[in-house]
């Protein structure tokens, strides 16, 4: 981590509040409880971050119709960060210290959660990570952080396995981002490229940031690669769709599940129309999602609703399983008891993705994943059988 935001991690709890018995409770009256999220609301990101935050509301509106948590109504306060990790430790102070919330629904993505990490494991403050699944936050596990989700690496290698038996024998390229995503997209590719024994033609690093992937995607084709990895985010991983379609070069491509979202597809068009990820979030227009999506009905404006994307459905799962934990403690709610039931978490249905659990040594949830497809025309993804 950057140590300069260290330092300014821990300078910030040194002068902040002292984290006693006092402390175990706030946020927690006769009548209610506060928690809070940190999340980019506003710039580019904030397409991830307004559907989480409206994931966590309709959770939340869903609780409080039902009474609350043993009578108590929750109330949520954001802060946004811009998905600028030093934003990222001021609104964490301000969430424990001057707000006084009793919990996390969410502390943001990877580098912003990296910077906030020293203040939340010192306070223990429960604390769910349902956007970014990066390893510092399971491994070793953090006793008050739960990430819901799965190990990007992990995801990875399945995709290119997955990928690899339906297209067999085909050379492959992998374009990746020069930070720690991008790393963890290496890993995975190149731990499946080793035991599928895969014949890789091109491995490329690009800035964060870039925007022109042209020069990287003829290197593909020149290559004679009939198969990418595309590790870019999001508006990247359009790009360089775009880009072989662009030059005559339509191959399978695959990404991460972090751009499985309505607006890539849209963005892609027929671009689109060989590209894979998998997920363990239900489709929106899945049998399985029926469920959840008359809840978001029932609770989110129809502005809002057009703003609801798999990242609303990891926000509201990750809240219910928070909710599930503080419900075990019963009237006597404290931070180390909602930690300890988190842990205890098994087989947690919410209707908006596959189970989540939790154990004792094991804080990443890590549901099952599947297999998905574009569907440029539908502007969304469609299950592959």
């Amino acid at each position: 981590m950057n140590r300069r935001l260290t330092a300014l991690a821990l300078g910030l709890l040194a002068a902040g509040a002292t984290f006693n018995a006092a402390a175990q409770q706030q946020g927690v009256s006769d009548t209610e409880i506060v928690i809070g999220d940190i999340l980019p609301l506003t710039g580019p990101p904030a397409l991830l971050g307004v559907a989480h935050n409206l994931g966590v509301k309709a959770a939340v509106a869903e609780a409080n119709a039902a009474g609350g948590i043993h009578g108590r109504k929750l109330r949520l306060i954001s802060e946004d960060d811009g998905y600028v990790p030093s934003r990222t430790i001021q609104g964490v102070r301000k969430l424990i210290n001057s707000d006084k919330i009793f919990a996390f629904t969410s502390i943001s993505g990877t580098a912003q959660a990296q910077a906030a990490m020293p203040l939340i494991k010192q306070t223990g403050i429960p604390a769910m990570a349902p956007i970014t699944t990066y390893e510092g936050l399971y491994q070793p596990t953090i006793k008050n952080v739960f990430a819901v989700g799965y190990d990007m690496r992990e995801a990875v290698y399945e995709l290119v396995s997955k990928m690899a038996e339906r297209y067999p024998n085909k050379k492959w390229a992998v374009i990746s981002q020069d930070d720690d995503y991008g790393q963890n997209v290496r890993d995975g590719f190149e731990r499946a490229a080793k035991e599928k024994k895969l014949q890789v033609v091109s491995s490329q690093i690009y800035k964060k940031g870039q925007s022109d992937f042209s020069s990287e995607i003829l290197k593909v084709k020149q290559a004679g690669a009939e198969a990418l990895m595309a590790g870019g985010v999001l508006g990247e991983n359009v790009t360089m769709t775009k880009e072989l379609e662009r030059i005559g070069h339509k191959i399978p491509v695959g990404v991460t599940y972090v751009s499985r979202v309505p607006a890539s597809a849209k963005m892609m068009g027929s671009a689109g129309e060989t590209v894979y990820t998998v997920d363990y979030v239900y489709l929106e227009s899945s049998p399985e999602a029926k469920g959840f999506m008359d809840k978001l009905e029932k609770h989110l404006s129809a502005e809002e609703r057009a703003r609801v994307n798999r990242y609303t459905f990891t926000g509201y799962s990750a809240a219910r399983a928070l909710f599930a934990a503080m419900d075990k403690c019963g009237k006597a709610l404290t931070w180390d008891c909602t930690n300890a039931e988190l842990a205890k978490l098994k087989n947690l249905e919410t209707g908006a993705m596959t189970p989540i659990s939790f154990a004792a040594d094991d804080h990443l949830a890590a549901p099952k994943l599947f297999l998905l497809k574009a569907d440029p025309a539908a502007t969304t993804y469609k299950l592959v059988q």
